[in-house]
C-alpha cells in the first residue's frame, strides 16, 4: 500500500510518499516535494492545485492520503487557504485521513520508525509528512494484525 504524508502549512502543502510492502516500508523518490496555491482567491488557483495533486497521485500509483488535521479554531487555527487545499485533496477521489498531532505522537511513541530521518533521502521539512504517512500505514498494519 502506498500513501501520501501531507502537512499543510499556509499555501504549500508539503508531501512525503511511503510505501509498505512485505514488511518493509519504502520512500520512493518523487518528482516534487511541496505544492503551492498562488492565489487562493482565485478559482483557477485551486483548480490548478487539484489538478497538480491529483496527477501526482495517479502517476505515483498512490492508494490513500493523510493529512495532519489543523485546529478549526483559537490562536493555532490554520489558514483559510489550507482549509481549500484540504477540500481540493478530498476531491480527488481518494481516500483522505485527517490525523490529530496527538495520534500520530503517541503513533510514533508506540512503534518509533526503525531507521533515522537523516538516512532517509528527504529534506527536513518534510518530516512531519513522513510521520503522518507513517502513522496511518502503521494504523493499516496493526488493524490487520488484531
Amino acid at each position: 500500500m502506498r500513501v501520501c504524508g501531507v502537512e499543510l502549512k499556509g499555501g504549500e502543502a508539503i508531501i512525503c510518499l511511503l510505501s509498505y510492502e512485505g514488511d518493509t516500508f519504502n520512500v520512493p523518490s518523487c518528482r516534487t516535494r511541496a505544492l503551492t496555491v498562488s492565489d487562493s482567491a482565485k478559482t483557477d488557483s485551486i483548480k490548478e492545485f487539484h489538478f497538480a495533486f491529483s496527477k501526482l497521485m495517479q502517476d505515483y500509483k498512490v492508494d490513500e492520503v493523510a493529512i495532519i488535521e489543523r485546529e478549526q479554531k483559537g490562536k493555532l487555527a490554520g489558514s483559510a487557504t489550507s482549509f481549500k487545499m484540504e477540500t481540493a485533496i478530498q476531491l480527488c477521489g481518494l481516500p483522505v485521513q485527517l490525523i490529530s498531532a496527538v495520534n500520530i505522537k503517541a503513533q510514533l511513541k508506540r512503534n518509533p520508525p526503525m531507521v533515522d530521518f537523516e538516512g532517509l533521502d528527504l529534506k527536513r521539512f518534510q518530516k512531519n509528512a513522513f510521520e503522518v504517512a507513517y502513522t496511518l500505514q502503521n494504523k493499516h498494519i496493526f488493524v490487520k494484525s488484531e
